[in-house]
C-alpha cells in the first residue's frame, strides 16, 4: 500500500494514515473488500507506533470506511468509494491548508460559506 508519512507536516501521523487510506479507497486503488495490512505490520513498515495506526483504523471504522472482522482482518467497505468520502477528503485538505496558512477557524468557515453562496 502506497502510504508515506511526512514528519514535518502539521497533520498528525495517524491522520496522514487515515487520509491516505481513505483517498486510496475513494480513487478505487483499494476496492471494496480489500484487506488492509495488520496494524502491527503497517506500523512497522511506516516506522510508527502500533497505537498510531490503530487509531487511524479505528477512525476509519467509525466513519464506516473499513470494517474489522476479527481474525479475518480489516477490509475496505463499499461506502469508502462514495461521493461523501470525496467531500470529506476535500474538507480535510481544506482544513490542513487553512491551518498551515494560520487562518483562524472562523475565517476558514466564512470563506467556505462565501464560496457556497457564490
Amino acid at each position: 500500500m502506497d502510504i508515506s508519512i511526512d514528519p514535518d507536516s502539521p497533520v498528525p501521523p495517524y491522520e496522514q494514515v487515515r487520509l491516505r487510506i481513505a483517498a486510496l479507497a475513494a480513487d478505487g486503488t483499494l476496492a471494496a473488500g480489500t484487506k488492509l495490512p495488520p496494524v502491527r505490520h503497517l506500523a512497522t513498515d511506516l516506522g510508527l507506533a502500533t497505537n498510531t495506526v490503530a487509531r487511524a483504523y479505528k477512525e476509519l471504522e467509525q466513519a464506516g470506511l473499513v470494517e474489522t472482522r476479527g481474525r479475518a482482518g480489516t477490509v475496505v467497505t463499499a461506502r469508502a468509494t462514495g461521493t461523501s468520502l470525496r467531500a470529506q477528503i476535500a474538507a480535510n485538505t481544506y482544513v490542513e491548508t487553512t491551518r498551515a496558512l494560520g487562518i483562524p477557524p472562523q475565517t476558514a468557515l466564512a470563506l467556505v460559506e462565501a464560496a457556497l453562496q457564490a
